[in-house]
């Protein structure tokens, strides 16, 4: 009986040896690939980025491949615009919805929306492209026909605020529901209605989490590519307005990317590093903005 106890303990201490070992090389070959893309993406664009001039690169309006000039400034801030666009859109519906979703919805009810939610996060950014201009452009149109398309910035907005949704009511949800029950319980018995202890008590409670959501949704939004090409119009200018056409970085690079060679090439391999920047500038803005709100 001994044996057989000392027998299963030395197995269950090799189990966890095997699992300990596995998790740490599968921790460190996530590591290694980021700093092999972060390597090759700086050891390429660092170097365009001086040949052209780090003053004309970054704030340079004109793009313009085929005589050697190469500014993103028009890029930087149709980016800068799109984002905060989807963040005006996305936010608010998704906190909303999430708070409803958590502490207000029937379950009859929240069966149904649940997979919903769920969906629209599996749907592939070409199919929100594909919609975008089959329905959401032409719409828009319709609203200022003035104009001579509803590609734009106005449409970019909308459809990242779409597709950053999902994002920000999951995370938002479970930040909310990992809220103890107490805190609620006290709003109510000193005297505070639901609707008030819900929105003054238990969501000021959630803050870090919905901010992280706030934050995994910007990313979502400043990385997406495929949808904004289809509804943004892409021209390489400063946007002047809603309807202005705008294009971001990432569009940028996948535009041209399949056909550019020499300098051009590594000059959108530049955007990727300024993009790449740009990301971990707002990643260390909101985690500052979030060690604030603790």
């Amino acid at each position: 009986m001994y044996n057989t106890n000392e027998t299963t303990l030395k197995i269950r201490a090799l189990r966890e040896a095997a699992m300990k070992i596995l998790f740490t090389i599968a921790a460190c070959v996530s590591i290694l690939a980021v700093l092999l893309i972060c390597v090759f993406i700086f050891a390429n664009g660092i170097p365009a980025i001086a040949e052209i001039g780090v003053t004309k690169f970054l704030f340079g309006r004109t793009w313009k491949p085929n005589a050697d000039i190469y500014g993103i400034f028009p890029m930087i801030i149709g980016s800068l615009y799109a984002t905060a666009g989807a963040i005006v859109v996305g936010v608010p519906i998704g906190i909303l919805m999430a708070i409803f979703m958590a502490r207000f919805c029937p379950k009859s009810i929240y069966k149904i929306i649940k997979p919903f939610v769920e969906l629209l996060a599996g749907i592939p950014s070409v199919v929100y492209g594909f919609l975008g201009i089959r329905i959401l452009v032409p719409l828009i149109h319709s609203f200022f026909p003035e104009e001579k398309s509803g590609s734009g910035l106005l449409a970019a907005s909308i459809m990242l605020g779409i597709m950053i949704l999902p994002t920000i009511i999951n995370v938002s949800e479970s930040a909310i529901r990992a809220v103890p029950e107490n805190y609620y319980e006290g709003s109510l018995a000193l005297g505070a209605t639901h609707e008030r202890s819900v929105f003054f008590t238990v969501v000021p409670a959630a803050r870090s989490g919905i901010l992280a959501s706030v934050i995994l949704g910007v990313g979502r939004a400043i990385g997406e590519t495929m949808a904004v090409i289809w509804v943004a119009g892409n021209a390489p200018i400063v946007p002047k307005g809603l309807m202005s056409s705008v294009r971001t970085m990432t569009s940028n690079v996948v535009l041209e990317m399949g056909y550019a060679t020499g300098l051009h090439r590594d000059a959108l391999i530049g955007t990727a590093v300024v993009l790449f920047v740009f990301i971990l500038i707002i990643n260390l803005c909101f985690s500052a903005i979030k060690r604030g709100t603790k």
